[in-house]
This record gives C-alpha cells, sequence and structure tokens, in this order.
C-alpha cells in the first residue's frame, strides 16, 4: 500500500490551581489490521469540581474507551462500536454513584465530561457529552465541533446539563467529519478554553513544527497565566497521512496466494482430497474434498476462472471466509479451522450433508404451514446473527440455503453481504448496490438506495411466500419497477387465492413484511415470525369474515326476523 493512516499527537495536562488534577487523558494507536479496521482513538475526560470522586471517573472513562472499543467486533460501525462502549461506562459510572454515600447527591458522584474521536480511514467521528470541547484547525481557521451541554441560569451560573454518570440514560452527540491531509484537531477542558484565546491557539499551533507536545504545554501555561482556576489539559492531534490504494495495489494484496489450478476428482490438493465437484457457476466453483489429518469431509470453494482479474470480485470472495468468522449461529455456514498454511486462495467451509431449499421446494410442492414457519424461523435466526454484528445478508434466496439430513437450515452463501464496518474503510474499488438475485431482492435496492434489515426481511417473506404456493407474490414485476410511483402500483398476489387453508391473518403478515415500501414492513424481524404463530389482532380485526360466512343459520334467522317486522308494519299502516 502505498500510505496508510498515520497521526501526530501532543498533550499536556496540569492540575493548575487545584490539589489534584481531576482530568484524564489518552491516545492509542493500533498496528495493522486494526489501524485500517479500528482506526485511532483519542479521548479527553473532565471531572467535576464538585466530586471528590470525579477523577476515578474520568480515568475509567478513558481507559474503558481506549481500551473497550478495540475489543468490539470489527463488523460493527464506528458509531454502533463506541456508542455501545460509552452505554456502559455510563451505567458503570452511575451504579458506583448510587452505591455510594453520595447516591442522593449526583454533583458529588462519579460523574465527568468525555470528549472523544475515532480517525477511520478518511472519517472523523465525533462522541460528546459535556463541555470539554474539541476544534479542528484549518487553513488557520479554529473552528469548535461539539456543543457545550451546561444550562446558564443566570451571566454569571451554570451548570453540566449531561456528563457521563450523571443519569441511567445517556445521549451523545454524534458527529462524523471527512478529514483531510494536515488537518489539526484540538481537545480542550473549559479550564484552558476559557482562558487560552483561538489567537493565542492558532498562533501557537501554527508555530509548532513537530514538536506537538511543547505546543499543547504552551497553550495550558498561557491559560494558567490568564488566571485559570481549572485543571488544564491540551490534547492537539496532526493529521499526517491519510489512507489511499490504487486498484491494482488492492488487487495484489488480495492475491499474494496464487489461484489455485483447476481441481478433478481423487486430485491431492494443499492436504486435502477431492472427492467431486458440487457446483460451478460465474461466481465460484464448489468442491466436495475430504481434509487427509482428520479424514473429515469439508467443502472448498474456489474464484471463479472467468473472475480472477475482477477486483471488486476478489474483495467479495475473500470476504466471505471473514464474515463466516465472525458469525457463530447453528443457521449459518461454519467455516472450518485453518489449522496449516494455505498456499492458494480458496475457502474451506463445513460439509452440509442435505439438499439446498430450491430442491426442497421441488420435492415438497405442498408442505404444510407448520413445517414452512419451522423452516422462516430457522432462517430468521441465521439473519438476525447477520444483524446483530450490522451485517446485511443481501441475497436470501432458496439456492442460498441448505437443509441438513436433521431438518437443520442454514444460510450457506455470503458473497453478497454488506458489512458497515468495512464499509467504512476506504477502498478504490466499486461496489455493486444490486447483488442479490432479482426475484428475492427488496424493491428498494432498484431504486438505488442502502438495504437494512427490513430488506433482508423482503427477501424472507418473498421466500415463506413461494414455499406455501410456489410462486412469487408479486410475480417478476419487483425488478421491472424503478421508480416509487411504479411500486406503489404493485399487486399483492394473496396467499388466499392458491390455498383456502392458509389463515387470513398469515397472509396479511407475509403481505406486509413484502410490502414494497420498507417503512410500512415490520421494523423487527421477530415481529414477523411472531404473527406467523400468533393472529395478530389488527389483521384479525380487518379481516373479520362476515356473519352469512361465519354463521349462515344466524345470518337468515336475522335476515327472516326483520322481513317479519317490514310485513307487520306495513299491514298495520
Amino acid at each position: 500500500m502505498s500510505s496508510r493512516l498515520k497521526i501526530s499527537v501532543g498533550q499536556c495536562s496540569d492540575k493548575g490551581r487545584k490539589e489534584i488534577n481531576q482530568d484524564f487523558h489518552g491516545v492509542y494507536i493500533p498496528k495493522e489490521p486494526q489501524l485500517s479496521s479500528k482506526g485511532v482513538a483519542i479521548a479527553l475526560a473532565d471531572g467535576i469540581s464538585s466530586s471528590d470522586v470525579s477523577h476515578i471517573a474520568s480515568q475509567a472513562a478513558v481507559t474503558g474507551f481506549l481500551e473497550d472499543y478495540f475489543c468490539t467486533s470489527e463488523a460493527w460501525s464506528v458509531k454502533k462500536s463506541v456508542q455501545r462502549v460509552l452505554i456502559a461506562s455510563n451505567s458503570w459510572l452511575h451504579a458506583q454513584t448510587r452505591q455510594s454515600r453520595y447516591c442522593y447527591d449526583m454533583d458529588r458522584g462519579y460523574v465527568c465530561t468525555l470528549s472523544a474521536m475515532v480517525i477511520k480511514s478518511t472519517t472523523a467521528h465525533i462522541f460528546h457529552v459535556g463541555d470539554s470541547r474539541i476544534y479542528r484547525l484549518r487553513d488557520h481557521d479554529l473552528e469548535q465541533l461539539t456543543n457545550d451541554h451546561r444550562l446558564w441560569i443566570s451571566q454569571d451560573k451554570s451548570y453540566l446539563s449531561r456528563a457521563l454518570g450523571m443519569d441511567s440514560h445517556l445521549e451523545i452527540d454524534h458527529k462524523a467529519l471527512p478529514v483531510a491531509k494536515g488537518d489539526i484537531f484540538l481537545f480542550a477542558t473549559d479550564g484552558v478554553y476559557e482562558f487560552a484565546g483561538p489567537e493565542f491557539i492558532v498562533d501557537a499551533i501554527s508555530k509548532a513544527g513537530g514538536n506537538l507536545d511543547s505546543t499543547a504545554k504552551a497553550i495550558v501555561d498561557q491559560a494558567y497565566l490568564q488566571g485559570s482556576t481549572d485543571n488544564l489539559t491540551v490534547q492537539i492531534v496532526r493529521v499526517e497521512n491519510l489512507p489511499k490504494q490504487s486498484a491494482n495495489e488492492l488487487y495484489q494484496s488480495l492475491t499474494e496466494l496464487p489461484f489455485p489450478p483447476v481441481l478433478e476428482a481423487r486430485m491431492l490438493f494443499d492436504g486435502y482430497t477431492i472427492v467431486r465437484k458440487l457446483h460451478a457457476s460465474s461466481r465460484s466453483h464448489i468442491y466436495l474434498a475430504v481434509y487427509n489429518e482428520t479424514n473429515a469431509q469439508v467443502v472448498i470453494k474456489t474464484p471463479s476462472i472467468d473472475l480472477r482479474g475482477d477486483p471488486a470480485y476478489l474483495e467479495r470472495f475473500l470476504m466471505e471466509d471473514w464474515i463466516a468468522r465472525r458469525i457463530n449461529n447453528a443457521h449459518v455456514l461454519k467455516p472450518c479451522a485453518q489449522t496449516r498454511k494455505r498456499n492458494f486462495l480458496y475457502v474451506v467451509t463445513e460439509f452440509i450433508d442435505g439438499q439446498t431449499l430450491t430442491q426442497w421446494m421441488i420435492d415438497n410442492p405442498k408442505p404444510d404451514l407448520e413445517t414452512v414457519r419451522g423452516i422462516v424461523e430457522q432462517i430468521a435466526k441465521g439473519l438476525r446473527a447477520f444483524h446483530r454484528l450490522e451485517m446485511l445478508h443481501q441475497d436470501l434466496r432458496p439456492a442460498n440455503i441448505m437443509i441438513d439430513s436433521t431438518g437443520t437450515v442454514k444460510i450457506i452463501d455470503f458473497g453478497s453481504t454488506r458489512v458497515a464496518g468495512i464499509i467504512e474503510m476506504t477502498t478504490p474499488i466499486r461496489r455493486d448496490d444490486i447483488l442479490g438475485t432479482a426475484q428475492y431482492t427488496a424493491p428498494e435496492y432498484f431504486l438505488g438506495e442502502q438495504g437494512s434489515e427490513r430488506s433482508d426481511m423482503f427477501s424472507l417473506s418473498v421466500i415463506a411466500y413461494q414455499m406455501l404456493t410456489g410462486k412469487l407474490p408479486y410475480g417478476a414485476e419487483v425488478a421491472k419497477c424503478k421508480t416509487k410511483a411504479a411500486q406503489n402500483k404493485l399487486m399483492y398476489d394473496s396467499l388466499r387465492y392458491e390455498n383456502r387453508e392458509i389463515p387470513a391473518w398469515v397472509d396479511d403478515a407475509i403481505r406486509k413484511a413484502a410490502h414494497p415500501n420498507p417503512y410500512k414492513r415490520y421494523e423487527d424481524l421477530t415481529e414477523f415470525i411472531f404473527d406467523l404463530r400468533h393472529p395478530n389482532q389488527a389483521f384479525l380485526n380487518k379481516t373479520r369474515q362476515p356473519l352469512l360466512e361465519r354463521n349462515p343459520l344466524a345470518f337468515w334467522k336475522g335476515v327472516s326476523f326483520i322481513l317479519a317486522l317490514i310485513i307487520i308494519v306495513l299491514l298495520n299502516n
């Protein structure tokens, strides 16, 4: 790679005119591969003056953030990772106060402000709660990037309205900004920025040269000389380099291992014996093999011969193995542990002794509703494992679902999966928006929109519909609709036209999950699965049968009674 993320840091913290320093700060710059997958992290915390234990809160907040963020899943976005970490820190600090002698006086508890930043790839993610500040210096312009969470009672009196540990609920400000080479970020506590003027700060940083620590100390000294009575902490972060790689460089990194030869039955290959070819397509070649050390049956997947010169395809191919190793779920294909060095580019997974859902539907053209529910529920469990890691499968279809000899259902293909944490990384490789199979792809993809968990729900509902009817809810019309107006005209074919034994409320559950508008589908996959088994009262009220169908005898008795009344009235007149 021609370059990678690189920053320079200068820091200074002093107790100033106070007895102890209640501020705490830190920076963590990991090595590769975490430098690319997680970025660098900077944090500054300021304890509240009214508390004797807030310095403990500051240290816990910063160290917890810097340690725990890098332990979160690489599949998660920066926002999700940091929010999970800070919510956990807030809960711990709040609990410490509730268990201490300050339980009824939060102003003396484990409370602190926190301003943190993660620079990943070419984006700076800012997280903030309290009144410490983050500035950006660009072209001699010092811009404040955070808002002070202070409530002013009078011109001279204010108090913190938000801080870590102050309440059981935490509201965190988040902002994502593009980063340019040469950008400088300044972190400062109120003891500094209220006394060191912006002109002095800009001038000091402009003259800093390579020694940012001395510049940070100069700013702290200036605030002290101007009469600051608080603790004094400054961090200066200068972006020296940003990751940038050409498509050719990335292609080379993806193909450091040579491509495997064409594999044939009984061939010895890299410690495996090839048994037979299982499947071949334009995307990959799949073989059944035996691992010679254990005699265990495995599946070997090799890149398509026709696409070996396509960097985007190779990236997706290698991502499949990465994704599989981060999902541990009984309903998702399991990769085989890598116990030996590989000499070629390929992926090894468990062998599933069974059939695809496509073949199962051919063998079972009229399955009962309970069997369909069971299969859909297992697929949903696998999908939820993806969604918990901020992954979207994006190509859920019967050919990508296996049912083994025990009846266990597994999702087997991850070539189109979208990973939030990976999307944040810079890459010159173009990623196609529509990678799935058109018949099962959610309508929003055809409008050029990004998918969501509801997009995978749409695909699952189409599969459920197909298992019950052998058809698709909108036929082949979805892929033809490239505007919202066209999608609004899509007509759902009711399940009950095909099978009168299907309860109307089950039909309505599938209809809702397969709605062309993602915002009119269920909010969560679990709601759809629940409604497939439990009649939703809203559906029952809407689909209640007329009295003539529910109780014909009562209907005709009522009609006869009304006619008799009419006759009596007419005779009396």
